[in-house]
């Protein structure tokens, strides 16, 4: 049985996802890398853009979630983009990196990926992870250049960040577990979709919520759907009585 797949499929000896992207004929500026916003571009080219995503730390891990929604210029692309994570190195090299290397490789990745941001395909990613050496969650973001910068509590990329950020901002407290860490992602990405047009709410009649994903010394952990539908059924219930959300967070919970 023959099977079609691009000719990058069969390439070796390289670690490099911007190669492997180019050669199979797919732009890094418009990829799905998981935890990343893909942001500007000329208005002609009409390449997706997606937003929000926000990372927080919390007792015992970080806690990193986004939207699911993609526009082009004024048009929904695409309702349930999956945002979150990228082993390309791991997969090709077989050999596990610590999160300082993986946040490193990233940053190479994005330095290599240049050219093509300065004509418009711009990534601009997020990312998070346990570190095991330090036994604490750990939020890294980047500029388009491969700049790194680690950032201390929580931070937010994509047109809905600053909205994000205010959330946050109100909403964190360092000693919150995992759950309650899970509803301030969900009520900053409710925020942002408030106020920026590009960034989705929970969509209840398509069953349609934010990609959350838990990191703690344990592993990853995926939200289920189902964990998420309740969790943003009871956020939207409090918001019936309080359509701003609630104004500060509680430990074990928000108010």
């Amino acid at each position: 049985m023959s099977h079609d797949f691009p000719s990058a499929f069969g390439l070796v000896g390289t670690s490099s996802f911007t190669e492997f992207l180019n050669a199979s004929g797919n732009e890094p500026g418009v990829s799905r890398s998981t935890g990343a916003a893909t942001s500007g571009g000329p208005a002609n080219l009409q390449a997706p853009h997606g937003t929000t995503i926000v990372a927080l730390d919390c007792d015992g891990g970080v806690v990193m979630a986004g939207d699911r929604r993609a526009t082009m210029g004024n048009i929904i692309a695409q309702r349930d983009v999956q945002k979150v994570e990228l082993e390309h190195y791991e997969k090709i090299e077989g050999t596990p990196l610590s999160l300082e290397g993986k946040a490193n490789r990233l940053s190479s990745l994005l330095r290599a990926n240049l050219g093509m941001a300065m004509q418009g395909l711009a990534v601009v990613p997020l990312f998070a992870g346990f570190d095991l050496a330090e036994e604490r969650g750990r939020i890294f973001s980047y500029d388009v250049t491969g700049g790194r910068y680690e950032e201390h509590d929580f931070h937010a990329v994509g047109s809905g960040s600053t909205f994000a950020r205010g959330s946050l901002k109100k909403l964190f407290r360092p000693e919150a577990d995992t759950d309650a860490a899970v509803r301030v992602a969900l009520e900053a990405l409710y925020d942002a979709a408030d106020d920026d047009s590009a960034t989705s709410g929970p969509d209840l009649a398509r069953r349609i919520f934010p990609m959350v994903s838990v990191v703690t010394a344990s592993g990853v952990e995926t939200i289920s759907e189902d964990r998420l539908a309740q969790e943003v059924e009871q956020m939207m219930a409090a918001r019936l009585g309080r359509p701003d959300g609630p104004r500060a967070s509680v430990p074990g919970g928000a108010s």
